[in-house]
């Protein structure tokens, strides 16, 4: 489904590099935030899943947490807590999926940054919840 905002080059390149994600969302010429979440958070979530994997895995190992040791339902309160409450952790992972905006992508964030942010934040949570088993498997910084 084409973007309803107009694209210079580099933002069709960056769009290029994004995964389709199967969304059932009408064409309409005014974005809300929900279409946003589809049309552009799941699928640069989608694009930037193993950055943001080696991101909470770097951040585990900094907090020298025995995660590995953990099991899943524990692995994932762990990930959600993180998350959660460490702000340099979120701040991160919001500049790891808004660096990959396009103009008009940025120009909405921007306008509306506080309720994107819960948004982004919620799915980044819940994808690395899901992949808590690759977290602890995430091969240690060099």
């Amino acid at each position: 489904m084409p973007h309803p905002l107009p694209f210079s080059a580099p933002d069709a390149a960056l769009l290029a590099l994004r995964p389709a994600v199967a969304t059932e969302l009408p064409a309409t010429a005014e974005a809300t935030p929900g279409d946003f979440l589809h049309r552009t958070l799941r699928p640069v979530l989608k694009l930037q899943n193993q950055l943001l994997l080696l991101t909470v895995a770097d951040f585990v190992r900094e907090h020298h947490m025995n995660f590995a040791g953990l099991g899943p339902a524990e692995q994932q309160r762990v990930v959600g807590e993180l998350l959660a409450r460490n702000v340099k952790l979120r701040y991160t992972i919001i500049g790891l999926v808004t660096g990959v905006f396009t103009g008009p992508e940025t120009s909405f964030y921007r306008s509306r940054r506080g309720e994107i942010n819960r948004r982004l934040l919620e799915l980044a949570t819940k994808r690395v919840q899901d992949q808590v088993a690759a977290l602890a498997e995430a091969e240690p910084a060099a």
